[in-house]
């Protein structure tokens, strides 16, 4: 994650103590190894600080701006966002976002960068495949805060105080909030990958069992009180499958009308008549992960869009906001 200043909002985007200290050590590793990679990583981070610099030089999202005698502050912004409903954020929103949102690819590059080089060393690769999964996680609470944003039954209340947690995101590159639940989203990718889909009755009971063993308790708690939402269980399907709702769908229809009683992954292509829709991933591949989220996504936002059956949000979205909001209470 990035730091802050203590006492004010950070005038600069820079890597953490730790973060740093992990690259000194990885490039002065290097420079015994190859020196010429130690020398790719020295350039890489110095033109990720000074991004992280040119960034820092855009307005507070929080200062207060005139425009023509037009005051435009941090209550506007507020307000405005409360009442935010488009799917297409980018130029609806201040250029510090766009720009601190920049920084993160960046560092996600440099960190993967990073962790290529060092995969063989476990001190190295560890640390850096967790910072990797931060960032990723970091720019999935964005988008959780907007599903937020746009959910007609949360109290206005709710979301004033949601969107200055989004405002602080975007400041500074630090979700205060959401911070504490990065490790259980970050735990639930390990779950999955340790318990890939065998798909047999397509019920989905053993490996919503597996992955259920290695959480904590909100996890269980969220299930039971999700038990009777149907997007809640469609969003799980597709996150434990790997299938979009409609491809599930059909393989259990096929099931049923051919009287098979289990089906596995090398059937599930013949059964569709072409690839899934989403490509396969495991949860050691952050790139992997976010593609895997970003295209569930869409498709939600598409089904919602034409009211068509299905789940409208991500499983990462439903579980965040479940936390979120019991974290409020």
């Amino acid at each position: 994650m990035l730091t802050t200043d203590p006492q004010s909002f950070p005038t600069t985007l820079v890597l953490t103590e730790d973060e740093d200290q992990l690259v000194w050590e990885v490039e002065d590793w290097l420079h015994y190894k190859n020196p010429a990679d130690a020398e790719l990583v020295r350039e890489r981070f110095q033109c990720l600080n000074s991004l992280g610099t040119a960034v820092s030089q855009y307005p507070s999202v929080r200062n207060t701006q005139l425009l023509h005698g037009e005051a435009r502050d941090e209550e506007k912004l507020i307000e405005a966002l409360c009442g935010f409903s488009s799917a297409s954020h980018l130029l609806h929103i201040p250029t510090k976002v766009v720009a601190v949102r920049s920084f993160l690819v960046a560092k996600f590059h440099a960190f993967s960068l990073l962790s290529y080089l060092v995969r063989e060393i476990s001190e190295f690769y560890i640390p850096t495949r967790k910072i990797i999964f931060s960032v990723i996680c970091t720019l999935m609470a964005e988008d959780v805060y907007f599903s937020c944003l746009e959910d007609e039954f949360l109290s206005h209340d709710t979301k004033v105080r949601l969107t200055h947690d989004l405002i602080s995101l975007w400041d500074s590159g630090i979700d205060p909030r959401a911070i504490h639940h990065l490790p259980a989203l970050i735990n639930l990718w390990i779950a999955r990958d340790e318990a890939p889909p065998v798909f047999g009755t397509m019920d989905g009971t053993s490996e919503l069992l597996r992955i259920s063993f290695d959480m904590g308790d909100d996890w269980r708690d969220f299930l039971i009180g999700e038990s009777l939402n149907n997007e809640t269980r469609w969003a799980l399907e597709e996150f434990l499958f790997g299938l979009s709702y409609e491809e599930i769908v059909q393989v259990r229809s096929r099931l049923a009308r051919f009287g098979v009683s289990a089906v596995g992954y090398d059937e599930i292509r013949s059964y569709l008549g072409s690839k899934p829709s989403y490509a396969l991933v495991r949860g050691d591949n952050p790139r992997g992960i976010y593609d895997f989220f970003i295209d569930r996504r869409a498709a939600g936002l598409f089904r919602k869009r034409i009211s068509a059956p299905g789940p409208r949000r991500t499983l990462e979205e439903i579980y965040l906001k479940f936390r979120i909001l019991l974290e409020l209470k």
